[in-house]
């Protein structure tokens, strides 16, 4: 069993154990549930943002600990102010050390899109994502049925949520791709071994229809690398290990937005 398997194992009890504590119609009651969500789409190819989707994360499965001394307020605050075009929030606990209070925080001192990073199996989940104050989930093919991914992302689109597809490789966007999605986004980071390469990107872009925003995910460390990925038809770019390894994260996009305006 890989660790992909042993997180989706994982979810399922924690989905199951958040269910008893909020029902849909809990969910429906929580503030930010009514709220219009921000149009992904809208600020990702707005002229005077960067494309970039900047995440806080402060532990992987991979690299262990990155960076838990500083406030998911400072940091998402301080990406918008340098530039974000959205937030990258991480709600899974016991992998990443995320919280949903995280993107309960972020949501309050931000007005850009944030998508709610997480291992999405059940639409109890997209409910929350939308109670939370989220305008973007995330469904990652390589856990999901093109049923599942079909069903999930139709919830989303009827709650007024963004729906941010992840592939690995081409079977899986072949599969995959319908049109509830708003955005594909390839992810260079191997989910089975964690090995990256940027590579998958150039690979598969030409496969991706021009109706959906592209997106390349991690691996990106240099800001000559959006360049190139911008020029291959990339319209934006999740980044986050790069940032958050720094012990300031939202300077380190901000001195990577003025390399990449040079």
């Amino acid at each position: 069993m890989n660790i992909l398997d042993k997180i989706v194992l994982h979810k399922k009890v924690e989905v199951q154990a958040a269910k008893e504590i909020y029902s849909l119609a809990d969910l429906e009651n929580f503030e930010s549930f009514n709220r219009e969500t921000y149009s992904l789409k809208e600020f990702l190819l707005a002229p005077d943002r960067t494309g970039i989707i900047a995440e806080f994360k402060r532990k992987s499965p991979s690299k262990g600990i990155i960076n838990e001394e500083v406030t998911v307020e400072e940091v998402t605050n301080a990406y918008a102010s340098a530039g974000a075009s959205a937030l990258s929030v991480l709600t899974d606990h016991s992998f990443f050390m995320g919280d949903k209070a995280d993107l309960v925080k972020a949501r309050k001192v931000n007005t850009i899109p944030i998508l709610r990073k997480d291992f999405m199996i059940d639409e109890y989940q997209v409910f929350e994502a939308k109670a939370l104050g989220a305008d973007i989930i995330l469904l990652i093919a390589a856990i999901l049925t093109p049923a599942e991914i079909q069903h999930l992302a139709s919830t989303a689109k009827k709650l007024g949520l963004n729906v941010l597809l992840e592939v690995h490789n081409l079977k899986e966007l072949e599969r995959s791709i319908n049109p509830n999605l708003d955005a594909i986004g390839v992810n260079n980071r191997n989910l089975a071994d964690f090995t990256v390469s940027i590579e998958t990107s150039y690979q598969l872009i030409e496969h991706i229809p021009d109706e959906f925003l592209k997106i390349s995910e991690s691996a990106i460390s240099n800001p000559e690398t959006i360049k190139q990925l911008r020029q291959a038809g990339f319209n934006g770019f999740l980044i986050g290990e790069n940032f958050m390894k720094q012990k300031n994260p939202g300077l380190a996009m901000k001195d990577f937005v003025a390399a990449l305006k040079e």
